[in-house]
Order: structure tokens, then C-alpha cells, then sequence
């Protein structure tokens, strides 16, 4: 009996082993089809994110298009501005505005108008995406500075390959718009055109030829950045008086009243509008611009006029030490009341606690001018002294440009070592007025010293050429290798990302604003690290002061500076933005097919721009926080500083001590076969172009 129950028991054990054996093989062959599977479904999402990245693309084209559609004939205007670029794959060019000095801003001419002709300008001006953007005391400047014009039958407004530097509004006349030699369109009266050319020299890519006797009004490009610089001026300078006034910031130098004076907003009242109520918690300071309040008590019922306050005075200052229980009533009693407005968080994110900043000395900020001086008195590296331009030899061009062109030299005396030769043009430096951003350049980089900016060892001259004999990088540049991958993942992004705010640390607490931000001004060194080149369009500007010269790249400029308000290292932090999204998605956040297109776009903010699916929400609201309209509410430029992005979510865990002492291991590691190897650079043809003698002298400390 027990036999037969241990064969049964047997041949059952046998059974479930042959079933068992089956079932794994059935779950081999499943687990191999799940990796099939898997395999499958990377290389979809792989393909998705590509097409996503495409109808990014498509819809940036799409919203291009769309605007010209809407905008009718507007669009015939767009044909005037400079070309722009030769599609996505096409580096991104940088533009400068001549320099402008605050002496210069002074005096600004008016011609007179009668009544229909201001009304045909100011129309004009409000319909044009750039300009309805100035202030209407702007406006009114622009109205009284533009100087008539009378052009005959058949002659040309504009011609088609020329400079140009004035802004014109069509008062009288038809006007063919003119490209190739083929009639695009015309213009009538009431249109604004040529607008690019009042920001920074550029050509015309279209004419503008009169079809009957016509009268024009014509704004001058110095014309028009005196009245930005001067109106900005006095912005700032009235808010900075204003500040001075009130006992509780009387005490603080004119740098820190003029970062404050920033994060000052406008509102507007009209009368018998409460700004405060008796009773009620507050944390907003208030100061007249225009109009008149009256503040009243609450005495057995009744509102007692305690007394009238008018432009120039304040109310509620005490809310920014602490949430103020307000004692009294404020009323607006004038048909309109415009008040400067400050909140407690604004004012302690931008310079910290009043209590704390009252009882502090600024030494540092006053001595600023005398610094700033002395970063200019710089020396050539003595360990090149000796090196002159004949002991150089040229072993391949590494980039060129309008300016001239990089090669890579060897030097005869130091035959192991190889160097980058910036060779600048002479004629174009003096052609486009940029002998001032050359020598800030020279003196810039000769002072600095930091991991991630290039070296400048020595300066040459000769008759054609300026050079800059520096540091060479030798791993590419890295847009070339964002071209090539298409995007960056997070983890690679937040390294090259560091790699800046790091280098800007070091800039911003030297002064220096930088300006130029881009990935074709990023090489990689020999590591794998990055080193920041073409230092064209930085500049010294001393705590609390702002600049006012137009330049960067169109996709990265920010709109202070578009604007013409007055700009300072907050721009910096803006194009810190941008760069994040572009090597994050593959494109810059703001493109266009011409400049004054980009410009609009910026203006209307980072806001209404749709990231790709695949950028991750936390690294969205980083690009969010640099590119904030406000300059004041740019992360980084608050009172914690650089430590205000080190602290953000996005850069959870990383190594900021590792990077300094470049012991992290890069994400991309080039090959470098050694001091004379140009492969990671685009090969470029032979210059054959001989440049004209230019022998002025502008170049005498070279």
C-alpha cells in the first residue's frame, strides 16, 4: 500500500517538475519579450522626445506666423531689420549699441508740430510692438525729438544693404517696401518703421522708395538713447530722493536706496479711494509721485481729518519693520493718485531686515568707484614679456567672425605649449565704434583669475590687426556639442550650469557684468571643464550704478536692456535662464526670424513660453526664477546672492566644493590628443581677405 503511494507521490513530484519547468520557460520566454518590449518602448520615448523638440520648433515658427497673419500689413516692416541668422543650426550672433556717457545725455532737441502731426506719431509709435512699450513720458520725448523730412517723388527713404540709424513715421505719401529688387508691399500714412536701427547699427534688408511726394518724421539713434538714459536717470534719481526723505532709510548710502528704488512699483487711485484703513494689518510703505491723500482717525464715530499729504510725502513706513496695525485712515482726494510702493518681503528679499541694515557700516560700497579704478591698472603676465608676435606660428583657425578670427599658435619659444590668438580687425573695431568694448576686454581679462574664464597672457598690434594672445581650450566649443546631441540631459546641463554661476561669483564680486552668455561663448578645456571666452561686451560697473549701452546676443538679452531702462549684473541672471533652456530643450526660449521680432517676444515674458514635456517641472521654475520681468526678482541678484541658487531644489546634492576644486568628473570628457589638436573645433577655409591699414591711434596701449 505504501508502495503504490510513493509511485503515485513519485510520478506527481515528476508531473509538477515538468510542469514547472515549463512555466519557466514560459517565463523566459515572457521576461525576454518584456525586455523586447522595453527595449522598444526607450526607443519610442527616445523618437518622442525628438519630435517633441521639433514641434517645439514648429510652434515657435507657428506663433512667428501667426503674429504676421494677425498683424496685416505690419509685417512689410519686419523686411526692413537686419537678417537674422541662417536657421536653428546657425550661431547666434552678438550686438552692440555705440557707448553712451551720462555728460552726453543732457541735451535733446525738439522740433515743433502742429496738432495732427504729434496726434500721426503718437499713433504710430502705440501701434508699434516695440515702442507701445516706452512710458508715455517717453513717448512724448520721442514725439517732441523726431525732425521732419520731405522726400520727392521716386527718391529712397531707405536703402537695401545700408547702415542705418534712424526710426521714421510716415506723416504724408505712399511708400513701396522694396527687397531683391521686387515690390513687396506699400506703406501709407501712420506707420512707424526702421525702429531696429535705434538700438545699434545695423543694415537695411529692404528699400523704402517714396511713390508720391511725401513727408516723414525722423528720430535719430543718439536722439533716441539720450531720451532713455535721461528719462531713466531721473527716474531713478527722483525715487532715490524720495527714499532719502524717510527717517528710516535716510541713513543708507545711494547704492542701496538705488537697488531699492528698483523693486519700487506704481499704483494708481482715483479719488475716494481708501490706501488704507484705520484697524487693518499692512506691510506696504507708500510714497506720493502724483496727487494729494488725506489721512483721517476715527474719533466717536466719526472720520477726523488728521491732515493732507501730497507728492514727495509718504505714509505706512513703519510696515517695513514689522506687520503694522494701521492707526489711521488714507484717502485718496485728488481726481487721480499715483503712489511708489514698497511691501516688508520685497524690501527683505532684496536687501535684508531694517533693523539689522540701519545699524550698518558700507565701506565696501562706498569705496567702490576707487576699487573699480584700480581693478583697471593691470600687467601683461611677466612670464610672457618676452613673447612677441613673430614667435608665433598659426596651426589651425579655431573660429571665426566679423570681427577677425581665433588660431591656435605655438609660440618658438615655448614649443610645448600652444595658444589661442584672437585676431581682431582694426578697420571693423573702428567701423562699428567698438574701441572702448575692446579695451574692456584686455583690462578685464588681464585681472581675472578663475577656473572657468580664460587666461590673457599678452596684447599685440600692427597696422590691419589687434591681438589677444590666451589660454587655449582645446575640447570645443559647447555649442558645437549641443548641435550634435540635440539637447542635454538634467544631470550634464546642471554641471555646465554651476560651472557659470561659479564664474559670475567671481565677476559679479569684481564688478564685472558679463553680458554676453551663450553656449558659442563656452568652451570645453582638455578635462572637460568649461572656460568663458569673449569678454567683448563686459564692462566695470560700480554697486548701485547702471549702464545703458545696448549689446548681448538678441535670444539672450533681457528686456532692461531691450527696454534701454538701465541694466546691471541682473542681466546676467536673466541670460542664465536662457542658457539653462537651451541646453535643456536645444533652442533658445526666444527665436524669431529677425532681432526686432526676438525683442517683442522677450517682452511679453518667459511666461507665456511652452517648454518641452520632457525639461522637468523643477527645472522649469529655476529658468522661471531667472527670467522674472523685474530685474530685483531675479534669483541670484537678492540678498543672499549666488547662495540662492545653490540652495534651489534643482541643484539638491550637488558637489559646489568638488566643482571648485574640479575633482567632480565632467559629463563629457573630449579628446585631446594634445596641445596642438584642433579637432574639436569646425574646420574653416583660409582667410584670403587682406583688411585695410587702420593707423589712428585709438589702439596706442595695446
Amino acid at each position: 500500500m505504501a508502495t503504490k503511494e510513493e509511485e503515485r507521490l513519485k510520478g506527481l513530484v515528476a508531473n509538477l517538475e515538468n510542469e514547472l519547468k515549463t512555466k519557466e520557460s514560459k517565463n523566459s520566454m515572457l521576461e525576454a519579450e518584456v525586455r523586447s518590449l522595453q527595449r522598444r518602448m526607450l526607443r519610442r520615448d527616445n523618437e518622442i522626445l525628438k519630435q517633441e523638440r521639433e514641434l517645439h520648433k514648429l510652434r515657435s515658427v507657428l506663433q512667428q506666423a501667426s503674429t504676421l497673419m494677425a498683424a496685416g500689413e505690419d509685417h512689410l516692416l519686419s523686411s526692413i531689420q537686419g537678417d537674422f541668422g541662417n536657421g536653428t543650426n546657425a550661431k547666434k550672433q552678438g550686438v552692440s549699441g555705440q557707448s553712451l556717457s551720462a555728460s552726453s545725455a543732457l541735451s535733446i532737441p525738439k522740433h515743433s508740430k502742429d496738432f495732427r502731426s504729434r496726434t500721426v506719431i503718437k499713433e504710430a509709435i502705440m501701434e508699434n510692438d516695440f515702442l507701445k512699450n516706452l512710458s508715455a513720458i517717453q513717448v512724448r520725448e520721442l514725439v517732441d525729438a523726431m525732425s521732419e523730412k520731405t522726400v520727392p517723388k521716386g527718391c529712397y527713404v531707405i536703402r537695401e544693404g545700408e547702415n542705418g540709424s534712424h526710426l521714421y513715421v510716415s506723416g504724408e505719401g505712399e511708400y513701396d517696401v522694396i527687397k531683391d529688387g521686387k515690390i513687396l508691399g506699400r506703406l501709407g500714412v501712420g506707420k512707424a518703421f526702421g525702429e531696429l536701427a535705434i538700438l545699434y547699427n545695423c543694415k537695411r534688408t529692404a528699400s523704402i522708395k517714396a511713390v508720391t511726394d511725401g513727408k516723414l518724421w525722423a528720430l535719430e539713434r543718439s536722439a533716441f538713447q539720450k531720451i532713455m538714459m535721461s528719462s531713466g536717470i531721473k527716474k531713478m534719481e527722483n525715487q532715490v530722493n524720495f527714499l532719502k526723505s524717510v527717517p528710516l532709510l535716510s541713513t543708507f548710502p545711494t547704492p542701496v536706496l538705488a537697488k531699492i528704488s528698483d523693486v519700487l512699483e506704481v499704483e494708481h487711485f482715483k479719488k475716494g479711494d481708501f490706501i488704507v484703513r484705520e484697524g487693518t494689518s499692512g506691510d506696504t510703505f507708500y510714497i506720493i509721485s502724483e496727487g494729494e491723500v488725506t489721512v483721517t482717525k476715527r474719533n466717536n464715530e466719526k472720520d477726523e481729518e488728521i491732515r493732507k499729504l501730497t507728492k514727495g510725502e509718504y505714509f505706512g513706513e513703519q510696515a517695513l519693520l514689522k506687520t503694522d496695525v494701521r492707526t489711521a485712515s488714507v484717502v485718496a482726494t485728488s481726481d487721480t493718485l499715483d503712489c511708489l510702493t514698497l511691501d516688508r518681503e520685497s524690501f527683505f528679499q532684496l536687501v535684508g531686515d531694517l533693523n539689522e541694515l540701519r545699524d550698518k557700516t558700507y565701506k565696501d560700497i562706498t569705496n567702490g568707484k576707487a576699487e573699480a579704478k584700480d581693478r583697471q591698472v593691470v600687467e601683461v603676465n611677466k612670464e610672457f614679456a618676452e613673447v612677441t608676435l613673430d614667435d608665433l606660428e598659426v596651426i589651425a583657425t579655431l573660429g571665426v567672425g566679423g570681427f577677425g578670427r581665433v588660431e591656435l599658435v605655438k609660440c618658438l619659444k615655448k614649443p610645448s605649449t600652444a595658444f589661442a590668438l584672437k585676431c581682431l580687425k582694426k578697420q571693423h573695431i573702428v567701423e562699428t565704434q567698438q574701441q572702448e568694448h575692446v579695451y574692456s576686454e584686455k583690462n578685464i581679462l588681464l585681472s581675472c583669475k578663475h577656473n572657468f574664464i580664460t587666461r590673457l597672457y599678452k596684447t599685440f598690434k600692427d597696422k590691419k590687426y589687434i591681438y589677444m594672445l590666451m589660454e587655449a581650450s582645446l575640447g570645443g566649443e559647447l555649442w558645437t556639442i549641443l548641435r550634435d546631441r540635440g539637447w542635454f540631459e538634467d544631470s550634464t546641463t546642471r554641471f555646465y550650469i554651476a560651472c557659470v554661476v561659479s564664474a559670475f561669483d567671481y565677476l559679479h564680486s569684481h564688478g564685472i557684468i558679463y553680458r554676453d552668455l551663450k553656449p558659442e561663448n563656452l568652451l570645453l578645456d582638455k578635462e572637460g571643464y568649461i572656460k568663458m571666452v569673449d569678454f567683448g561686451f563686459s564692462k566695470n560697473v560700480d554697486g548701485g550704478r547702471k549702464t545703458w549701452t545696448f549689446c548681448g546676443t538678441p535670444e539672450y538679452v533681457a528686456p532692461e536692456i531691450i527696454l534701454n531702462k538701465g541694466h546691471d549684473r541682473a542681466v546676467d541672471f536673466w541670460s542664465l535662464g536662457i542658457l539653462m533652456y537651451e541646453l535643456l530643450a536645444g533652442t533658445p526660449p526666444f527665436t524669431a526670424s529677425d532681432p526686432m521680432k526676438v525683442y517683442n517676444i522677450i517682452l511679453r515674458g518667459f511666461d507665456q513660453i511652452e517648454p518641452p514635456r520632457h525639461i522637468n517641472r523643477t527645472a522649469v521654475t529655476l529658468m522661471k526664477r531667472f527670467c522674472r520681468e523685474n530685474p530685483s526678482e531675479r534669483i541670484g541678484y537678492q540678498k543672499d546672492g549666488i547662495n540662492d541658487i545653490k540652495k534651489h531644489r534643482w541643484f539638491q546634492g550637488f558637489d559646489w566644493e568638488g566643482l571648485e576644486s574640479r575633482s567632480l568628473t565632467p559629463p563629457i570628457k573630449p579628446a585631446v590628443k594634445g596641445p596642438s589638436d584642433a579637432s574639436n573645433f569646425d574646420k574653416y577655409p583660409r582667410d584670403e581677405a587682406v583688411p585695410q591699414d587702420e593707423t589712428s591711434g585709438w589702439d596706442k596701449d595695446f
